[in-house]
């Protein structure tokens, strides 16, 4: 018996000859995707060192980023305890693992609003795959096309929310801990507060100004100047430690409430 047959014999495959093969990035540790492997694809994968499954929906192998170039450079495989799981360490090339454009296929958080959308989408999934060409974005992790085109989608969904807010939220809080010379977040917090609130009227007054020189056809400008005057007041509020949500809370609270009745509610 080859020595390469032997350490192949040690993986427990199911009953359809497959085994679940978790990829994880080496620098971050982040769960990248999930997918199927069979003997032959978990021998390959070993062999050339890249990412090589087996499609579930297609009926079989695919090397990860044959059609999208974003492969994966595997640097160590491992098995679990019960020798039915693999963990690859990879490098994605291109930092894109989903064949949504984001980075892992794991962008959704359970919260209790229900699942919210944390990851942007780094790029576009018609550009990286042709139509053209027929291609089910849903092979690459051995899915149905129908579950696909739900992914390709995912805040068509009524149980998600793309909670863009909160994420932002969550890295300003985190550089506020870095080096002032390592983020302009962290430089911000480093100089205090009142530079924060300086910035903030800056941003404020450039809004004003776009939205004066706007028109319906001509809104960039008035739609950059206000991403940039919420993103400082999101710092703003992260000098206190207060969340959007609390934010996004009083605005919902006030939906039942007319404006006059809510002004003369605040005065009392």
């Amino acid at each position: 018996m080859s020595r390469m047959s032997t350490w192949l014999d040690a993986v427990k495959f199911d009953q359809n000859g497959l085994i679940p093969a978790i990829a994880q990035d080496r620098d971050t540790g982040r769960i990248m995707m999930v997918a199927w492997m069979n003997r032959e694809a978990l021998q390959l994968t070993a062999e050339k060192q890249q990412g090589v499954y087996w499609s579930r929906s297609r009926n079989k192998l695919w090397h990860k980023g044959e059609e999208s170039g974003h492969f994966q450079t595997v640097h160590e495989i491992r098995l679990d305890c019960d020798a039915d799981v693999i963990i690859l360490v990879i490098t994605q090339h291109g930092g894109i693992a989903c064949h949504t454009g984001r980075e892992s296929c794991f962008y959704r958080v359970l919260t209790p609003n229900g699942w919210q959308i944390v990851d942007a989408i780094k790029k576009d999934p018609n550009d990286i795959y042709h139509a053209a060409h027929g291609h089910d974005h849903g092979e690459q992790h051995g899915h149905t096309h129908q579950h696909a085109q739900a992914s390709a989608a995912p805040s068509s969904l009524p149980s998600e929310t793309i909670d863009v807010l909160g994420h932002l939220a969550r890295i300003v809080q985190e550089r506020k801990q870095a080096s002032p010379d390592s983020s302009y977040v962290a430089s911000l917090y480093h100089k205090g507060l009142n530079k924060i609130l300086e910035k903030v009227g800056e941003e404020a007054v450039e809004m004003i100004l776009a939205a004066k020189d706007a028109s319906d056809h001509h809104t960039d400008e008035l739609i950059y100047e206000t991403a940039d005057l919420w993103f400082h007041a999101i710092v703003m509020l992260g000098h206190f430690n207060v969340a959007p949500q609390a934010i996004l809370d009083e605005l919902a609270r006030r939906f039942d409430l007319s404006g006059l009745v809510e002004k003369a509610a605040r005065q009392t």
